[in-house]
C-alpha cells in the first residue's frame, strides 16, 4: 500500500507493541472505521475472506485448506475473519506451532456468538478495539492541547485554532469515517445513511442467518437516535417507539436487538462510573447511550445541516456525542477508560476519564463559550459535595467546548479546552 497517503491512527502504537508481544492480534470494530487500511499498513501479506470474487474463493479456501490460506509473509492479514469463525482456533493452533510473535493480524466488523470453539486464544491472540477517527486523527483538531497534560501538570495556556458553528455541525454530520475525508457535504452526508441501510438489510442476516423484522429494528435505531447522549432505559425506548412510530416492541425484543447492535459495533455505550469514589450517596448505574459515531444518529433522524443549525438543542446532544467519542479514543490511547456519572442527588458529570494509575478527571461538555461559567460551577459544586461526603474527588476538572479559541486554566482551577485543539 502507499504509505504516503496513510493517515496515522492512535492504535498504531498499541498494534506495533502487541505484535511484538503476541502471536496474533485481532482488530475489531465498526465497518468502515479503517481496520483493514491500518492492518494493511502493518502487514506483509493478506487474505480477504469477504472478497466475493470467484464465488468467495478465499472463504472456501480457508474452510477447506486452512494451512494454505495461512501461507504468506508475516504478519499476515486475515480480513473479516468472522466470515469463517473457525479461523480463531486455526490461528491459535498455528501460533502455537510456529512459536513466534507477530504472525497474524485479524480484523472483524462483528463478533461471532463464540470466539474460539475450542480455545479462547488467551495468551496467543490479543484484541484491540478500533473506532472511527477522532478529530485529531482526521486532522480536524490541531492537537495543541493534550489530554495527558491536564493530568500530569504540563498544561500550558494558549490561543487555539478558530472554529465556527458551521464547521462543527458539518464535522459531526461527516463523522469519523476515513472514506468521508476530502468529500463534499453532499457526498459525505450520504455515507451514514448507506451505512445504516447496509447494517439492517445485509449485515444482521449475515451475522445470525435469521430474518429479523427490519422495520422494527429501524424503529429502535431511530429511538436510540432520539435518545443519543442520554441514559434512556429500555422502558423509555419502548415508550418512545410507541409515541413516535405507533409500534410496540416488548422488552425482550429490544434487549435482543440491542445485543445485535453491540455485536456489530454499531452502538458504543458509556458506562457509569463508581470506581473508588466511596460516596455515601447511591450512584446510578444506567449506561449513556451512544452510536459508535454521532453521524449515524443524525442520519437516522433525517437531519441535515439546516435542521441542526435551527435546532441547537438537538445538535447539543450530537456535539456531546462527538466530544465523548473523541475523549474515549484519547483515553484508550493513554490506557484509560471513559465513563459518565449520575447519582440520586441529581448530580451529573458528562464524561469521566480514568487513567491506569487511578487518577480521574471530570469533564463537562458545552457547545458555546457562554455556558462555561455554569459548567465550571457545576463541576466545583460536585467536587465539594463529594469531598464533604468523604468520597474520592476528581484530580482534574475541565470543560470541553466547541465555540472557543482559547485553552486555559481558570482561577477556580477548572480547565477550558476547545475540542478542536485536543489530542491524547
Amino acid at each position: 500500500m502507499d504509505n504516503e497517503i496513510y493517515l496515522p491512527r492512535l492504535i498504531d502504537k498499541q498494534l506495533t507493541l502487541e505484535l511484538k508481544t503476541f502471536g496474533a492480534v485481532c482488530i475489531e470494530g465498526a465497518k468502515w472505521c479503517g481496520k483493514t487500511w491500518t492492518s494493511k499498513h502493518h502487514s506483509k501479506s493478506a487474505i480477504y475472506l469477504g472478497d466475493p470474487s470467484r464465488n468467495f474463493q478465499n472463504k472456501e479456501l480457508m474452510k477447506l485448506e486452512p494451512k494454505t490460506a495461512l501461507q504468506g509473509e508475516a504478519p499476515r492479514l486475515i480480513d473479516e475473519w468472522q466470515e469463517v469463525p473457525s479461523v480463531w482456533d486455526i490461528v491459535r493452533y498455528e501460533v502455537d506451532e510456529r512459536g513466534k510473535k507477530g504472525q497474524f493480524i485479524l480484523t472483524g466488523s462483528s463478533t461471532p456468538i463464540q470466539k474460539g470453539i475450542l480455545h479462547s486464544g488467551a495468551g496467543r491472540i490479543s484484541t484491540i478495539r478500533m473506532r472511527p477517527m477522532s478529530l485529531f486523527e482526521s486532522r480536524d483538531s490541531s492537537g495543541e492541547v493534550s489530554l495527558e497534560s491536564l493530568f500530569d501538570g504540563t498544561f500550558e495556556a494558549k490561543a487555539t485554532a478558530e472554529i465556527d458553528l458551521e464547521t462543527l455541525i458539518k464535522l459531526t454530520i461527516r463523522g469519523g469515517w476515513p472514506g468521508s475525508l476530502g468529500l463534499s457535504y453532499e457526498q459525505y452526508s450520504l455515507i451514514p445513511k448507506e451505512y445504516i441501510s447496509s447494517i439492517i438489510n445485509h449485515d444482521i442476516y449475515r451475522l445470525e442467518g435469521i430474518n429479523r423484522n427490519s422495520n422494527k429494528m429501524h424503529r429502535l435505531l431511530k429511538s436510540l437516535a432520539r435518545n443519543e447522549s442520554t441514559t434512556a432505559s429500555i422502558s423509555t425506548l419502548k415508550k418512545d417507539i410507541m409515541e413516535y412510530d405507533n409500534d410496540e416492541l416488548d422488552n425482550d425484543t429490544i434487549s435482543t436487538y440491542l445485543t445485535i447492535f453491540e455485536r456489530l459495533f454499531l452502538i458504543d455505550n458509556q458506562m457509569a462510573f463508581s470506581n473508588n469514589i466511596r460516596s455515601s450517596t447511591r450512584i446510578k448505574q444506567s449506561v449513556k447511550r451512544h452510536f459508535v459515531d454521532p453521524s449515524l444518529a443524525i442520519a437516522l433522524l433525517g437531519a441535515n445541516y439546516n435542521d441542526l443549525l435551527n435546532d441547537l438543542n438537538t445538535f447539543g446532544f450530537m456535539f456531546e456525542a462527538l466530544c465523548e467519542r473523541d475523549l474515549r479514543i484519547y483515553a484508550k490511547s493513554l490506557g484509560g477508560e471513559l465513563y459518565h456519572y449520575q447519582d440520586y442527588k441529581n448530580r451529573e458529570i458528562d464524561a469521566i476519564v480514568q487513567l491506569e494509575d487511578g487518577s480521574w478527571g471530570a469533564f463537562e461538555i458545552k457547545l458555546g463559550a457562554d455556558a462555561i461559567d455554569e459548567a465550571a460551577k457545576s463541576l466545583i459544586d460536585i467536587k465539594n459535595g463529594l469531598e464533604s461526603e468523604g468520597a474520592k474527588t476528581p484530580d482534574v476538572l475541565a470543560v470541553i467546548c466547541g465555540l472557543s479559541n482559547f485553552a486555559y486554566r481558570r482561577e477556580d482551577g477548572v480547565y477550558v479546552v476547545p475540542i478542536n485543539s485536543l489530542m491524547p
